[in-house]
């Protein structure tokens, strides 16, 4: 094990990297568990709010992810330093990450169905640190052959066509897939290959004189959504907590009608 984490980890210079991605999720998780703390009135724990104002969590985060990011480029890579910036960057990313969604759209619904944002930028955020610490490297660079390496056009060409199946794929709507078929071209094959999603850009250009096309398309994103948004929406619950359910006030009975 030490051997593998040797030549894998720290000879190829992915020791930051590591501990950036641990202390990147290990912030998360302890931010989500305090401030659901918070939500149910228990612990210690209390919103900071000097002078009336509520200051979110992705203040200090911001101010973190610069000393990090900017410590990281200052220290070079030798000694501990590198480390240190690593675990801060990694704290201030999570702490970041945590609020995308409020940053997204500069509203506090961090316990609302749009607050899962956050929750999903993190979950493909770690997904992406993992493929690039396994060895995986943007289209399909680590694919590629020695001799296709050494023929520019060639090269060229392999990149050319990795890059247009991750388009395809964001373009009919895929967005996850696309983002992970940069590391893994299957999936963005898989992706530009399937039926586009409705609304998607790709729908609305090519699916708007193809009712056949639009209805199953329409049909296999119902099916697509009713089976894995409760599986995925349960994994979100049990990591980050459950947004508020918003309760619907039914008008008092008018008897005149």
């Amino acid at each position: 094990m030490g051997h593998w984490f040797y030549r894998n980890i720290v000879e190829p210079g992915k020791l930051p990297l590591l501990v950036a991605l641990s202390s990147f999720v290990l912030t998360f998780l302890i931010t989500r568990t305090v401030t659901r703390l918070i939500r149910a009135g228990k612990g210690p724990f209390r919103n900071v709010s000097p002078g009336g104002m509520h200051i979110h969590h992705v203040v200090p985060g911001v101010v973190l992810t610069l000393v990090g990011g900017f410590g990281a480029v200052a220290v070079g890579r030798q000694g501990v330093a590198p480390i240190v910036c690593a675990v801060i960057l990694g704290m201030g990313a999570g702490l970041v990450l945590d609020e995308f969604a409020l940053i997204l759209h500069l509203d506090d619904v961090y316990w609302s169905e749009q607050g899962r944002k956050s929750v999903e930028v993190v979950v493909l955020t770690t997904a992406l640190l993992l493929l690039v610490l396994g060895g995986f490297s943007p289209l399909g660079v680590n694919e590629v052959t020695p001799q296709e390496r050494q023929s520019r056009a060639g090269l060229i060409v392999n990149f050319g066509l990795n890059f247009l199946f991750v388009l395809v794929a964001l373009f009919k709507g895929k967005f996850r897939m696309a983002v992970i078929g940069l590391f893994v071209l299957p999936v963005a094959i898989f992706g530009a290959l399937r039926l586009a999603r409705p609304g998607s850009v790709w729908a609305r250009r090519f699916y708007r004189r193809r009712p056949r096309a639009r209805a199953r398309a329409g049909l296999r994103a119902y099916h697509h959504d009713r089976r894995w948004n409760r599986v995925r929406y349960g994994f979100q619950d049990l990591i980050a907590g459950a947004p508020d359910r918003v309760q619907h006030l039914r008008r008092p009975h008018d008897e005149r009608h």
